[in-house]
């Protein structure tokens, strides 16, 4: 991007993700509560190895190939799915004689953004999954940005936020073609589409996006790429255990991904197997690229050092002992920010 001066980024550690979704209901409560927009999950954490939200994301195409632009399949309401609809108000609000229990009302959906959850893959006792939060990646070199025919989205020159113009939005839906992680969701009420914006709002007052700030599992890494004494820097680029999801869609993700190291798989007789991993290698390089083998080793190392009574910089960091490690210089509580409007 022309005139880019800086690039900011999260780590997402998959290690720590236990699925509770407080990212995903953080960024909804925040965002996408909006007429037209009750489908819209801009943060979601599937379970891998799954189809994901929106149904099979993964083969429905977009990004770039040898540099070329590659318009994907754009993704409808049905194949984000939602939930279900109960006769809350017949329940809560009838008539106290003539009151019914809580049931389903109106169409039913046959998908929705964890629809999988749990499921996995392989079989009993060496059964394995991950959790995988998933949003905008907010790329350095971002499909949907290119094939906007209307010029609404653009990349902020000064953090490498991508972000859209609603006004100049004309509804073509041609970003969500090119997206190959179909993270831009279509508001039929408004005619346009909407996605992750990594809450700049926050940022630009100091605080975290709400998705990394209210992660119970202090998982989530927010910083600038550039910054060689901020944890971006020293998970990607010094310790490279940080890995983007699907290097080879071209866009150069910038959410990244400290891969899962799961149990070791159990033999027959019932002892371990210090051979082999339980998650398949060939799943995460599906994931994650040829680089997440030299991620695991390092981790390992690392995790051995510290296991024999050693000292690791690179545990200490991803333990992350006090959250404002977490977060660079955005550690502002929201409640010290002066609204407006008030003295």
């Amino acid at each position: 991007m022309e005139n880019q001066s800086r690039q900011i980024a999260m780590v997402f550690d998959l290690n720590k993700c236990i699925g509770c979704q407080t990212c995903s209901v953080a960024c909804k409560v925040l965002w996408s509560r909006d007429e037209g927009s009750d489908y819209h999950w801009w943060c979601t954490v599937n379970t891998i190895p799954g189809k994901g939200s929106p149904k099979d994301w993964e083969k429905m195409g977009g990004g770039y190939d040898k540099g070329k632009l590659i318009l994907g399949h754009v993704p409808e309401k049905e194949e984000y799915g939602g939930g279900w609809d109960f006769n809350y108000n017949e329940v809560f609000y009838g008539e106290a004689d003539s009151r019914k229990p809580l049931r389903v009302v109106g169409e039913q959906p046959t998908w929705g953004p964890n629809w999988d959850e749990d499921q996995g893959g392989g079989q009993y006792p060496n059964s394995y999954y991950y959790y995988l939060p998933r949003l905008c990646n907010h790329c350095t070199h971002p499909a949907c940005v290119e094939a906007c025919p209307s010029g609404a989205m653009s990349k902020r020159t000064q953090d490498g936020i991508v972000v859209r113009d609603d006004e100049k939005c004309q509804g073509d839906r041609k970003c969500a073609a090119a997206c190959p992680y179909k993270k831009i969701y279509f508001n039929y009420q408004k005619g346009i589409s909407q996605h992750c914006i990594m809450c700049y709002p926050r940022l630009e007052d100091g605080v975290a996006p709400a998705c990394a700030r209210q992660c119970p599992g202090r998982l989530v890494f927010v910083g600038y790429l550039d910054d060689e004494n901020g944890p971006i820097h020293k998970l990607v680029n010094q310790w490279k255990v940080a890995v983007p999801l699907h290097p080879e869609y071209g866009t150069q993700p910038n959410i990244f991904y400290v891969p899962p190291i799961a149990p070791k798989p159990i033999n027959e007789d019932g002892s371990i197997n210090e051979d082999k991993n339980r998650i398949p290698a060939a799943l995460l390089e599906e994931q994650f690229g040829p680089d997440v083998h030299q991620a695991l080793a390092t981790l390992q190392t690392e995790m051995k050092k510290t296991k024999e009574g050693g000292q690791s910089d690179l545990m200490d960091l991803l333990i992350a002992y006090e959250w404002k490690e977490l977060f660079s210089e955005f550690t502002v509580d929201p409640v010290d920010i002066e609204q407006a409007g008030q003295e």
